[in-house]
């Protein structure tokens, strides 16, 4: 296929053997492993856990990735859409409390093949980085229940700097309005996300600007318990990090931009305790489960 399933539109010919793009990926699902993650927001984990599916490859290539193994590099293994949706049903099988698709968006295709028209017995979730294509996230209207998108960015400079996406906000507020379109507002059972729209934002060390004019969209946009909001204090330096990006997250940051939060308004959703920021929080990318 001539890809333009994302907002880089960069035009690339890829096909089930032939990588390309910003992705860098073929057009069958490269996944890197597939667990019960306990690690998602309470509402997605459950008792046992999320049903999660690294997938490899991104169209964001972000500097601060803590996935780069499997984001920017070469790990991962190439699947069928048949042996995906295997994969989808040994996840269910094992307890998961949901179906937990991460950075599916450049398999978007393939997905929808695995998922095919079974009705499954838990909520399917988009996990990406936000940065998606409303056109293309409406191939997924009634395959997918809950949408778990971060929101990165509100301002161009930040976007550009860390991401090389300085339009990124214009892409995934549209992305989010439309997600919520599809899904309507949240619905809980039993503690547990059925459907609806969780956006996350991870505060990054000095930009707190940056944080603020995330919330204060969510703020406005949204009515209370429409949507639910994961503030994130996971920011862990990577490798060669320099400048404001070779640090934590600081108390003082992160209680700012939870105090900004609640002073907004939005009170449904998740904060984190700052020992979140553990590099042992990240699975191992060992092809497990795939």
């Amino acid at each position: 296929m001539i890809c333009r399933l994302c907002p880089r539109n960069c035009g690339a010919e890829r096909t089930e053997t032939r990588s390309g793009g910003v992705c860098a990926m073929p057009s069958a699902p490269v996944a890197a492993r597939a667990m019960l993650h306990q690690w998602e927001e309470p509402c997605l984990t459950g008792k046992r856990g999320a049903g999660t599916v690294f997938f490899s490859g991104c169209n964001l290539r972000c500097v601060f990735c803590q996935n780069t193994p499997i984001s920017q590099g070469d790990v991962g293994k190439p699947l069928t859409a048949q042996r995906l949706r295997e994969i989808f049903h040994e996840l269910i099988d094992q307890g998961a409390s949901c179906l937990d698709l991460v950075t599916p968006t450049h398999f978007t295709p393939a997905i929808l093949e695995a998922l095919g028209e079974e009705n499954w017995p838990v909520p399917v979730v988009w996990n990406s980085g936000g940065y998606e294509k409303p056109e293309t996230l409406r191939l997924l209207e009634g395959k997918v229940q809950v949408y778990l998108p971060d929101l990165k960015y509100a301002l161009p400079g930040p976007a550009e700097a860390y991401s090389g996406a300085a339009d990124y906000f214009r892409w995934a507020s549209e992305a989010i309005l439309e997600m919520v379109r599809q899904t309507g507002p949240c619905r809980m059972e039993g503690g547990l996300l059925k459907s609806g729209v969780l956006i996350r934002h991870l505060i990054l060390p000095g930009e707190l600007e940056n944080t603020r004019r995330c919330v204060d969209w969510v703020a406005e946009t949204f009515r209370p318990g429409e949507v639910l909001f994961s503030l994130m204090s996971q920011y862990t330096p990577q490798p060669g990090a320099a400048g404001k990006l070779g640090r934590h997250v600081t108390k003082a940051e992160y209680r700012a931009a939870a105090e900004y939060m609640a002073n907004c308004g939005i009170v449904d959703g998740y904060t984190q305790e700052r020992t979140s920021a553990r590099e042992e929080y990240t699975p191992e990318f060992n092809l497990q489960g795939i």
